[in-house]
């Protein structure tokens, strides 16, 4: 075999990449390759251009691959392609940090990179233990979750995550975690428009847990501000206030994963400015360089930083760090991508098109199987109808028509498509992707 042929077959040899969260077997009889990206569009090997609804996976908030993003990236390749985190830094490293501190409300201003919203997450945790640890409370030790919750895939975050086929391959987990229950419940919310009516008292079950264990056990309350992964659930209206409320009353810390809400999904920087919720700390990732590299990070309030910075100066504060923290490219990145949110506008464009994102996705209503429709911010869910004994397997199937047959890429997660276009969306597009959508589940009986 030639070299060329050697190189060739490893090129299209499909068995050796172990894909994440796939059928791997599903997807190697029938791939759904992708070649190229621009702007609003995914090209695949044969040249068809696919209309992303879902911003690659919630990431890419700017569109995909923008000039002046490309552009810097490449000039930092050119010149400075890594720097350690440990005991050095670079110039980039500190200004992305001042420009993210500089958006986050209130004195949310110190920020801890990392590379993936996992790793935030699991960052959140450890900080959150460590500053009830540096304060002479070490007991509390104690993580609060939430049903539903997605926080990635690191033992930490699937701990107080509670979607069910995330946790139960993997053991016992972290032990010491609690879940509060699941914000959703379509007898009273179903085909809302933003926040719903109903739910905010399921906030108070905090107290409950609380009685249960006693706060001067609890270290952190973690949750979504919009829960995306597990269907696109909003807050119910109210639901925040109360939980800061119970975790101010208690002295435990108030965790925002923001990493799907994070740089304008819901047409603010972060979501807790759009409700007007101060958490203690939030993790961030995906839109930090609208998904161009790799990149995650978590955000404190003065006073948990503060707490460590105590004892002698030439001595570590907190054991924790990664190889990649603060990456150059990233850095560049991300700069380069708060400068198109910036320039453009699109977080105030992301506010415009949310009542266009809901006219649109409701017209799904009433569609066969179509059993719900939520929507916030620029994004929206959509709950199908099961076949009996085949639970997940409508919604995958209306996944695999809408890429092969309509041109659009959409997200799946059990019987729930999601839909979550870069914020560069025009109007016409919005439309399109929901018509497309609607013919694809019109087609999948």
């Amino acid at each position: 075999m030639t070299e060329a042929a050697v190189v060739a077959r490893q090129t299209n040899d499909l068995d050796a990449f172990w894909l994440p969260f796939t059928p791997n077997r599903a997807f190697k009889r029938g791939p759904r390759l992708i070649a190229r990206a621009k702007d609003m569009y995914y090209f695949t090997p044969d040249g068809r251009a696919v209309l992303d609804g879902l911003a690659g996976l919630w990431c890419s908030n700017a569109g995909h691959n923008r000039d002046p993003i490309v552009a810097a990236i490449q000039r930092q390749a050119a010149t400075l392609d890594y720097a350690p985190a440990f005991q050095f830094a670079h110039a980039d490293a500190f200004e992305l940090a001042s420009r993210v501190a500089a958006l986050a409300p209130a004195d949310l201003n110190r920020v801890f990179f990392c590379n993936s919203g996992s790793e935030a997450v699991d960052t959140a945790l450890k900080i959150a233990l460590a500053y009830h640890n540096v304060r002479g409370e070490g007991a509390r030790t104690r993580l609060v979750g939430r049903e539903r919750g997605y926080h990635g895939v690191g033992f930490g975050g699937i701990s107080v995550g509670g979607i069910v086929n995330n946790r139960k391959f993997f053991g016992s987990l972290l032990t010491g975690v609690d879940h509060l229950p699941a914000t959703y419940n379509r007898e009273h919310q179903a085909f809302s428009r933003g926040e719903p009516e109903w739910g905010a008292h399921l906030a108070d079950d905090l107290e409950r847990i609380v009685a249960l264990h006693d706060a001067s056990t609890i270290a952190a309350v973690i949750v979504e501000p919009m829960a995306g992964s597990t269907g696109v659930l909003a807050p119910p209206k109210g639901y925040l206030e109360r939980l800061r409320a119970i975790c101010d009353k208690h002295g435990i810390l108030l965790i925002f994963d923001e990493v799907i809400t994070g740089f304008g999904r819901l047409g603010y920087a972060f979501a807790a400015e759009r409700y007007g919720v101060t958490p203690d700390l939030i993790c961030f990732a995906k839109g930090i360089t609208s998904g161009a590299v790799p990149m995650g990070g978590v955000i404190a309030r003065q006073g948990i930083y503060d707490a460590f910075m105590r004892g002698p100066e030439h001595v570590i504060e907190l054991f924790h760090g990664y190889t990649y923290s603060a990456h150059p490219l990233a850095c560049a990145a991300g700069i380069a991508a708060l400068d198109l949110y910036r320039d453009e506008r699109l977080f105030e464009r992301a506010k415009k098109l949310e009542p266009l994102v809901a006219d649109a996705a409701m017209t799904l209503k009433g569609v066969p199987n179509v059993l719900d429709v939520r929507t916030v911010g620029v994004a929206a869910g959509i709950d199908l109808a099961s076949r009996p004994g085949a639970v997940g397997k409508r919604a995958y199937e209306v996944m695999e028509r809408a890429f092969g047959e309509e041109n659009l890429l959409v997200r799946v997660s059990g019987e729930t498509l999601a839909v979550a276009p870069p914020l560069i969306v025009s109007e016409a597009q919005i439309a399109e992707i929901f018509e497309k959508l609607g013919r694809a589940i019109r087609a999948v009986v």
